[in-house]
């Protein structure tokens, strides 16, 4: 899965209509570059690919005195359905590139789906961790090339501490912060 591709859909769901650029001014201000591959140019290559996918439709261009026209997008019903059959993915991945779009967009769902996805999630990266630490015993020791059972202390780390940050989200989910997409408006 493409976390840009979630991430574009994501923005422009938020904000359409909206143009390229304001997409990518809205991933840099939530400093997307520094947790995920996204760049000028895959934001601008996934516009023109879900464009031709029927996921975005160009609803006009406007004039700009700087430079070419801005052309503004929104989704369409089928951008709609990539965008949620994406969070719904992201957010059970085990990728934390992924899973760190799907965070972003969780506030579109229901709290009880993103609990649900969520220890799915949990169980999944807790299975990475135990296989890994399973496999320790089978590697020689650590003073032999390629230094197995060090990278598998490093990654069994990671799904722990990976596992362990998704539980405390799930207790502060449970306990109701954040607003999801069924919660009441404010007064």
């Amino acid at each position: 899965m493409s976390a840009v591709r979630l991430l574009v859909l994501g923005v422009i769901r938020l904000r359409q209509p909206t143009y390229g650029y304001a997409v990518r001014r809205e991933l840099l201000s939530w400093r997307a570059d520094t947790w995920t591959n996204v760049k000028p140019g895959s934001i601008y290559h996934a516009l023109k690919q879900l464009t031709a996918e029927d996921k975005l439709r160009a609803v006009r261009t406007e004039d700009s005195e700087l430079g070419p026209g801005r052309t503004l997008f929104e989704l369409t019903p089928a951008g709609e359905i990539e965008f949620f059959e994406r969070l719904e993915a992201a957010l059970t991945s085990v990728d934390m590139e992924e899973h760190g779009a799907g965070i972003a967009f969780m506030r579109a769902l229901p709290r009880a789906r993103v609990i649900e996805l969520l220890t799915r999630q949990r169980r999944s990266t807790a299975e990475v961790r135990d296989d890994l630490l399973a496999m320790a015993p089978e590697f020689p020791d650590r003073y032999q090339a390629p230094h197995s059972p060090d990278l598998l202390e490093l990654w069994s780390g990671l799904f722990g501490n990976f596992t362990d940050w998704t539980a405390r989200l799930l207790e502060r989910l449970e306990a109701g912060e954040y607003r999801m997409a069924d919660d009441p408006p404010r007064s």
